[in-house]
């Protein structure tokens, strides 16, 4: 390794262990020089974790769109932040976190009919078969607490997208519109209300925050994640934008009560959170979903997921409707920032028109377009909790980075069609981390 990338590596080492003195004071020093008002203009306070001069960038990204800055938008309209939520503004899944909770309490209905086809319309028939013989119906709700076979098909089938015998448990979805999977834990939420739900995460929600750093819990026969810590940097962040004058949403491809409650603990309310969404009958949740843009309600084809995130931003929080919700908007209706961190977080991450900030979870497609930053507005960062080490090979942006729509993989391509070249990982973390809490 050459004198120029021993220096980059140590740099980010420091940065992502919080002992990097000479990161944290070239960033307060970039932040200095660049603030003549910081005296009377929100501030970021947290410096450990933010790698090279992220922080310093992002200050200024407040100081030039907030309430004291020169590109504050007139006649009211506030400069919008958008935010993933699962390992972007905490380390962890809430989404994992509350399906665990409902499988160890028994709270997961029996399906209608007993037909397991019934809780997803891209469910395989050996996914049904698999289910009805480990899950009979034998009440009202399934005893995934005691039936820890039913536990184990029902975990599989989310988790892995498999049965416990390995077959396809989804099939014949668009990849850039639907994760079949994380639909289902919204569709598994059918016969309860609102308001239940959202008793369900707040119970996980108590006992995953009070769990020790690496926790595990067990979910019928396996063990499976058992802690989740939020962000302080991005919890940093979110507070400076909000007192700055930002809207600042939360869009994620988990249930929306879910989002919902979770979001509280970072000032975000339930008019700021979009996710998943039920549609509901006499007040409690059906196994069908709400559509956007040309989806219509119930068709179950389009979630808060890659393209789908881009469709339900420029419904819900710019006003677009119909097919032009599906597409990109001019620069006055997209958000000014955008935080993420997998390739479900693409579309919205490349509308933003000021910065985009990413977490590397080593996501090929994300990866490939903010490695090569081709508008200078991407920020990478290591994961402020458990950091990923460095990837070894190179992402391969040139041949199979892009999943396509019927989920072939492909190159990922920039916006005039021409093809990214494979990028090599340079923003990761270190062990020493992984120890945060």
């Amino acid at each position: 390794m050459n004198l120029k990338r021993r220096c980059a590596a140590a740099a980010a080492v420091l940065a992502v262990a919080g002992t990097g003195l000479l990161g944290v004071q070239a960033t307060a020093e970039a932040t200095q020089h660049s603030r003549p008002q910081a005296a009377k203009c929100p501030t970021l306070t947290v410096s450990e974790g933010w790698y090279g001069d992220n922080k310093a960038r992002l200050q200024r990204m407040v100081d030039q769109y907030g309430r004291c800055g020169e590109g504050a938008r007139k006649g009211g309209a506030k400069p919008v932040a958008t935010f993933d939520w699962d390992n972007t503004v905490i380390k962890n899944d809430i989404g994992d976190a509350t399906m665990f909770w409902l499988l160890r309490h028994g709270r997961i209905r029996t399906p209608e009919r007993g037909d397991w086809h019934t809780t997803s319309r891209y469910l395989t028939d050996p996914a049904a078969t698999s289910l009805a013989a480990a899950c009979p119906a034998t009440g009202a709700t399934l005893p995934t607490h005691r039936n820890t076979a039913c536990a184990d098909e029902i975990l599989s089938v989310y988790g892995e997208g498999t049965t416990t015998s390995g077959k396809a448990a989804f099939d014949g979805f668009d990849h850039r519109r639907m994760e079949p999977q994380y639909a289902w834990l919204a569709q598994l939420t059918r016969g309860w209300s609102t308001h239940q739900v959202k008793q369900f995460a707040a119970a996980a929600r108590k006992e995953n925050l009070a769990a020790p750093v690496g926790t595990e819990q067990k979910v019928g026969t396996g063990k499976v994640t058992g802690w989740v810590r939020y962000y302080d940097q991005q919890r940093d962040l979110i507070r400076t934008l909000k007192k700055a004058g930002f809207d600042v949403y939360v869009v994620s491809a988990s249930p929306e009560p879910i989002a919902e409650v979770w979001g509280r603990g970072v000032g975000v309310d339930a008019r700021h959170t979009i996710g998943i969404r039920n549609v509901t009958a006499h007040g409690r949740n059906t196994a069908h979903l709400k559509g956007c843009g040309t989806v219509r309600d119930g068709d179950d084809s389009m979630i808060t997921y890659i393209d789908g995130k881009r469709c339900w931003i420029n419904q819900e929080i710019f006003g677009v409707r119909g097919a032009a919700a599906e597409k990109v908007q001019p620069a006055a209706k997209r958000q000014v920032f955008a935080a993420g961190d997998s390739d479900t977080d693409v579309s919205f991450l490349r509308d933003a028109t000021g910065l985009r900030l990413v977490l590397n979870r080593n996501k090929n497609e994300l990866m490939c377009r903010a490695y090569e930053n081709g508008d200078g507005r991407w920020l990478v960062n290591p994961m402020f909790i458990g950091p990923k080490g460095k990837k070894t090979e190179p992402y391969p942006c040139a041949t199979t980075g892009y999943t396509e729509r019927d989920g072939k993989e492909g190159p990922v391509r920039r916006t005039d069609g021409s093809v990214i070249p494979d990028q090599r990982d340079t923003v990761y973390g270190t062990s020493t981390a992984s120890s945060a809490s």
